[in-house]
């Protein structure tokens, strides 16, 4: 007979658990998926030189709005957050400040050597790691100064796991 749902009580409980059970069914949840994996919004939070590479990934030669993502929202309105390059004590506050406001489903791309493991910067007492200030990354892209091609592969990538994982996390 298959799963059945008991809707009784609350008309907005039930109304949630109706609309909750009809997203999680394939069809919907796969159609769901792929919107969300072309509609990634990152807001405009550079922290160094890379971001010009990031610029330039958006810029006309690459297009970053032809693989589904349209840069320079605010924060409420964003939900992929790109840490290009270091991110210092101070800077990291306001990475965390961004990602707290940032509404769910809600991904991270941490790009660079300097995000990675400190750069040229390695020794210094001034730089952290997303981790240390509680920033999940999704997807790490290496290189210094990392090229626009990178950024588009990585974003590919990030893509392919949202549809093959589900956008909604539990």
């Amino acid at each position: 007979m298959g799963e059945q749902i008991l809707l009784t009580g609350n008309l907005d409980e039930s109304a949630r658990k109706a609309a909750e059970w009809l997203l999680n069914k394939k069809p919907i949840r796969t159609l769901r998926d792929w919107g969300i994996s072309f509609s990634l919004w990152p807001p405009h939070f550079t922290t160094s030189c890379c971001g010009t590479e990031f610029g330039a990934f958006a810029a006309a030669r690459f297009d970053a709005e032809r693989f589904g993502m349209l840069p320079f929202a605010s924060s409420r309105q964003s939900n992929i957050l790109t840490i290009e390059g270091t991110l210092t004590r101070k800077m990291a506050r306001a990475a965390r400040i961004v990602y707290d406001q940032m509404p769910e489903p809600k991904y991270v791309i941490a790009m660079g050597a300097c995000i990675l493991e400190g750069g040229i910067f390695w020794n210094s007492y001034n730089t952290v790691l997303p981790s240390d200030v509680g920033i999940p990354v999704d997807l790490y892209i290496p290189g210094c100064p990392i090229r626009p091609e990178a950024i588009a592969r990585g974003l590919l990538m990030l893509q392919k796991k949202i549809r093959s994982q589900g956008a909604i996390r539990t």
